[in-house]
């Protein structure tokens, strides 16, 4: 897409991008094809300055403003967003910035933004975005907006249009098809059920059976029956032949959620049905075949268990085929007010009441929290909130009243400051390994990117990496 200035006409949007870096500037332009009907009038300007001289000078539809290009026109970066929304008044304001802090997001929005993103922005994602908020803010007719703008609000059961959000949906839809094992990984609370779910709900799979088994909940001496299944006879109370989850889900999905708590030499039994697709029921000497796809999720780091010998690194090798990071719910701060909003329509049907939604103070409050229980816990909380109140605005006080989680981890007042304990420090390189390899599943095993995250090179993480499997092979071997 060509970046050049023009006069407006009636079929082309006006957009102007103040960005300090010109590759950022025109990625983004380019995206912006995906959504507009029409090739739009683009202007760039390097800085906050001279973007609010371009728009005292005229009218545009779209103003898209790097946080960090804005240091020029005022003290602070929420200062710097009020007076440009002042002077872009009837515009569509959209905050950009490669720190992604809830921070940012909400001084932004208070200040005037429309919406927040976070870079790096993804094409098809960036693009449906800037749609989907054109036609939320009533701009669909001056932008000429194509009426499928391909973002998806919700999706197989989650909800949610943020960038990070599109992102896991498009993941979804090119894994569903395949028969490869996947593994989930992210915080509790991130929908990884849901997650598996979709996967299920989306591929060849769908008429076949979903079975779940939470490796976290079941007993140790239990979980490999309830796994592969017991002969008749096989321990105390067994009167008759049992299918396991495996075999329930002959056809369709096995998902093992927490698979990092299942016993190491479950792990090993595990690996050889990976391998095989046979079991044997527990007292059975006879094998069975089943065809099951295999998904697997943990809420903790696997590389890291890896290294405490707590999970065997040939199974995470067999298991890590398709891997799907799940992002918190702090790190998409656009989504929490969609999924607040959600979840108090659907609560509010059940409990036959009516709510006029959130006041813009309490919505502010939302979109700032950290949300360390993520969506699961932002559901639990608008529950309650239903429960406990008859209708109306939700206001902060009713959430102060509601946000019991809040007081119960708030820590006791004590007289005297606590003796000091001793702690367990890792080695140097177990800590430098965690960092890295923390940093490689964010970004779904692209060690280009988590280099450039850590602004290492690519070459030292691989090294790092040789020398590491060199050192365990060595303690292996000793």
């Amino acid at each position: 897409m060509p970046m050049r200035p023009g006069q407006r006409s009636d079929a082309a949007a006006t957009i102007l991008l103040i960005d300090r870096d010109p590759a950022a500037a025109r990625a983004m332009a380019a995206n912006l094809s995906g959504c507009l009907l029409s090739e739009p009038v683009i202007e760039e300007a390097r800085n906050g300055r001279t973007g609010a001289d371009r728009l005292r000078g005229r009218d545009f539809d779209i103003v898209l403003m790097d946080l960090s290009s804005l240091d020029d026109l005022a003290p602070s970066t929420e200062e710097a967003v009020a007076r440009l929304a002042k002077i872009a008044e009837g515009a569509l304001l959209i905050a950009l910035s490669g720190g992604a802090s809830v921070s940012a997001a909400v001084a932004a929005m208070r200040a005037g933004a429309h919406d927040f993103l976070a870079k790096p922005l993804s094409g098809s994602g960036f693009a449906a975005r800037i749609g989907e908020l054109a036609h939320r803010h009533g701009k669909a007719r001056a932008l000429t907006i194509d009426a499928r703008p391909g973002i998806k609000e919700d999706f197989a059961g989650f909800v949610g249009a943020s960038t990070q959000m599109q992102y896991v949906y498009e993941q979804i839809g090119r894994i569903a098809p395949s028969s490869a094992p996947v593994f989930i990984t992210g915080e509790s609370g991130t929908g990884k059920e849901v997650c598996a779910e979709a996967l299920h709900s989306q591929g060849p799979r769908a008429g076949k059976r979903f079975v779940a088994v939470n490796c976290a909940a079941i007993p140790r001496d239990l979980m490999e029956s309830e796994l592969f299944g017991a002969a008749r006879g096989a321990y105390t109370g067994s009167v008759e032949d049992r299918k396991g989850a495996a075999e329930l889900a002959d056809g369709g999905t096995l998902f093992l959620d927490e698979i990092g708590e299942m016993d190491l030499s479950l792990q090993s039994k595990l690996l050889r049905f990976l391998q095989t697709g046979a079991l044997s029921r527990v007292g059975e000497a006879d094998t069975r075949q089943v065809d099951v796809r295999v998904i697997c999720a943990t809420n903790r780091n696997p590389m890291q268990m890896i290294t405490e010998k707590r999970f065997r690194e040939d199974l995470f090798y067999r298991l890590h085929v398709l891997p799907i990071h799940l992002p918190p719910l702090r790190q998409r701060p656009a989504d929490i007010l969609v999924l607040a909003q959600h979840f108090l329509a659907r609560f509010a049907q059940e409990e036959h009441k009516q709510f006029a939604g959130f006041s813009p103070e309490t919505a502010d409050g939302l979109i700032a929290r950290e949300w360390p229980g993520n969506v699961r816990q932002l559901q639990n909380l608008v529950r309650r909130l239903v429960v406990m109140f008859d209708g109306g605005e939700i206001t902060a006080e009713m959430v102060a009243a509601a946000d019991i989680e809040s007081r119960s981890f708030a820590p006791p007042p004590v007289a005297e400051a606590p003796a000091p304990r001793r702690t367990t420090v890792l080695p140097m390189w177990q800590q430098e390994q965690r960092i890295i390899e923390d940093a490689i599943l964010s970004f779904n095993g692209n060690i280009a990117l988590a280099a450039a995250a850590l602004e290492l090179s690519p070459s030292t993480i691989y090294r790092k990496r040789q020398a590491w499997a060199e050192m365990a092979g060595r303690k292996g071997v000793a």
